[in-house]
């Protein structure tokens, strides 16, 4: 065990105690929890019993095809004739469709491996080849029966779903390699001769997108055209892929862009959430923290319903999302619907690269979550570019963070030392300051505030000078704050004892969990609250002359980094080990600006200052001319007598 890993045992041992003593709870407050935790688990149940019957009716949802079951056969399957007719005929044309035996064909390139199902000729699984889950396993986006991608509409007065009907494939081919030339997949769900709906799946060598394009062909007089619509649903339960549950759980989220308008999403942080939409809209995506399954519609859905519900903590699953859109439908011979599906990484440059409607911005770099506009400019107009510039020549991801912290910094310090000399020019006045607060006494605190406004004034000092450069910086510290989070190429990188610069590192597990801290500790969170500490304590002393007009300031500059270590606990490795180096660097201007800095020259030149006819400004200049104009105007009105 290392200096670092006892330093961190100990000051974490310490914030127990001091926790523990400070919040024990009283025999009223025991109770009162008890009571609670009663209350809680009589709910609890109440929602699991909810859950189960809805899961229930989910499962009636997709084994039923709204009339009658379809049956999947096999070798072993003895089926009564009888039965068999009966489904048949509640089919109607799609009869033959109601009876078949579900088969798997892949379609890959080097990036996704894309499973279909002959049942509802539909996705049945997605694997990303290039990335691994947390654990080391196959990444799968989405697998299983659990998942429903097919349309709905009324043939021959029956209601028909097409998720439970059986296709067929148009190859023998179960495996379709596309790594070296494009490659489709091909399936037919028929109606009769001649009559069918066809499902086409093409795939291009180094792509996460797949054309999917659905053909209605002879199906004039089967599919009822009275409301010039088909209805498709898409169903899916997203599973956990990362380390961190509750935090990949906050970066799972339902999102749509209308058509040629904004983008928009469902509540990440609700339990439930939904969204009725009646206008139109260009695509929906099933995002996760780092990865996304996004259906492009080419032409335009025209309405859809979005729901989204999240599990229990540490289920194996995050969320279902459930979508039920409509589709334009003129019941032509041969129509066609297409679509482009994306399954891949939230990957800037592979988001922005996207274009399939000629003329017309996606948007779909609005999967990443970037913050605020002002956030995401500096996000995607300087870091990223930053960001992938040194990741062409760099491969250790701790390095490249380290030079970039570097490269801001340097491109920062005029600021810094803009606000280190405004901090020193306050410093050096605080004595005549002092002497005007004894001239004065408290209880004429306006007066007070006057004078020492003129002496700023006389001394060419700015009160703010040293606050404003600082808060010119907090938009980049803030874009990185969502930046680091979000950025896939941190996945799964190692550093120093930092096994996923992603998610949370952890030199010490421990056997409870605190509120707002967790059950384990950080030592990059650590280290960057220590740097802080010191960081703070450097500059308190440069605020001495500011700090009687801000006195709240100073106690809010040491309460930060107990505030930080609590909640960058669970962050992202990489976003605390950056602020530590900032705040490293930060500490090391400063001791070589106080070298070049001398608080003597500094009040030699204010107090030459002083004796400098005040040039006024132009406002001011104004101000004063207006005031004497009044005063002359006041003398011209004669007197009331």
């Amino acid at each position: 065990m290392d200096r670092n890993q006892i330093t961190g045992i100990v000051l974490i041992a310490l914030i127990l105690i001091g926790y523990s003593y400070f919040t024990k709870p009283t025999q009223e407050q025991i109770e009162k929890a008890r009571q609670e935790k009663l209350r809680q688990d009589s709910l609890r149940r109440v929602q699991e019993e909810q859950e189960k019957i809805q899961a229930a009716k989910f499962e009636t949802q997709k084994n039923d095809s709204l009339n009658s079951e379809s049956i999947v056969l096999s070798d072993t399957t003895k089926i009564d004739t009888a039965k068999i007719n009966q489904i048949k005929e509640s089919f109607g044309s799609f009869g033959d469709a109601a009876i078949g035996k579900q088969e798997f064909f892949i379609l890959e390139n080097n990036n996704i491996k894309l499973k279909i199902s002959t049942k509802g000729g539909r996705p049945y699984s997605v694997e990303m080849k290039k990335y691994k889950k947390f654990d080391s396993t196959e990444l799968v986006l989405f697998d299983g029966d659990s998942t429903i991608f097919g349309m709905n509409f009324f043939a021959e007065n029956r209601k028909i779903s097409t998720n439970n009907l059986f296709f067929v494939a148009q190859s023998d081919e179960k495996i379709i390699d596309a790594s070296q030339s494009e490659k489709k997949a091909v399936f037919r769900l028929y109606a009769g001769k001649d009559k069918y709906i066809e499902y086409t799946y093409k795939l291009k060598p180094e792509s996460y997108l797949v054309d999917f394009d659905i053909r209605f062909v002879g199906m004039e007089h089967v599919i009822g055209r009275n409301s010039g619509l088909i209805d498709f649903n898409w169903y899916a339960n997203i599973p956990s892929l990362e380390k961190g549950w509750s935090w990949e759980n906050r970066y799972t989220e339902l999102y749509w862009k209308y058509y040629q308008d904004d983008v928009d999403y469902l509540s990440a942080s609700s339990k439930e959430d939904e969204k009725n939409i009646t206008t139109r809209i260009r695509w929906i995506a099933y995002k996760q923290q780092f990865f996304s399954s996004i259906l492009i519609a080419k032409q335009p859905i025209l309405s859809a319903k979005l729901r989204s519900e999240t599990y229990d903590e540490n289920h194996k699953y995050l969320k279902r999302f459930n979508t039920n859109f409509s589709l334009e439908y003129n019941g032509g011979n041969d129509e066609k619907l297409e679509f482009v599906l994306f399954y891949g990484p939230n990957k800037h440059s592979i988001l922005k690269g996207i274009n399939v409607i000629e003329d017309e911005n996606l948007e779909l770099t609005k999967l990443l979550p970037l913050g605020w506009t002002l956030f995401r400019v500096i996000s995607e107009w300087a870091i990223i570019p930053l960001f992938d510039f040194l990741g062409k020549f760099i491969s250790n991801y701790g390095l490249i963070i380290l030079l970039m912290t570097i490269i801001i910094k340097m491109v920062l310090f005029p600021f810094t030392y803009k606000s280190y000399v405004s901090s020193a020019k306050m410093r050096v006045l605080k004595p005549q300051i002092d002497e005007i607060n004894k001239k004065i006494p408290k209880d004429k605190a306006m007066e007070r505030q006057q004078a020492t406004m003129a002496l700023y004034r006389k001394a060419g000092v700015n009160p703010m000078g040293g606050c404003l450069p600082m808060l010119f910086q907090m938009p980049i510290l803030l874009a990185m704050f969502y930046f680091f989070p979000s950025s896939i190429e941190l996945r799964q990188q190692s550093f120093l004892w930092a096994h996923d610069l992603s998610s949370y590192d952890s030199i010490f597990n421990l056997p409870f969990s605190i509120p707002f801290y967790g059950d384990h500790v950080s030592l990059f969170t650590l280290l960057m609250a220590v740097s802080m500490i010191f960081s703070t304590k450097m500059n308190s002393s440069q605020m001495q002359g500011s700090s009687e007009q801000m006195p709240g300031m100073k106690m809010m500059m040491y309460m930060m980094p107990v505030m930080m270590l609590l909640w960058f606990n669970q962050y992202s490795a990489g976003l605390s080990y950056y602020y530590f180096l900032s705040n490293i660097i930060t500490i090391g201007q400063t001791m070589i600006i106080r070298k070049y800095v001398d608080d003597d020259k500094v009040l030699l030149k204010l107090n030459e200052n002083k004796k400098k006819p005040k040039k006024k400004s132009k406002f001011q200049a104004k101000l004063d001319e207006m005031a004497k104009q009044q005063r002359e105007q006041a003398k011209k009105k004669p007197r009331k007598r």
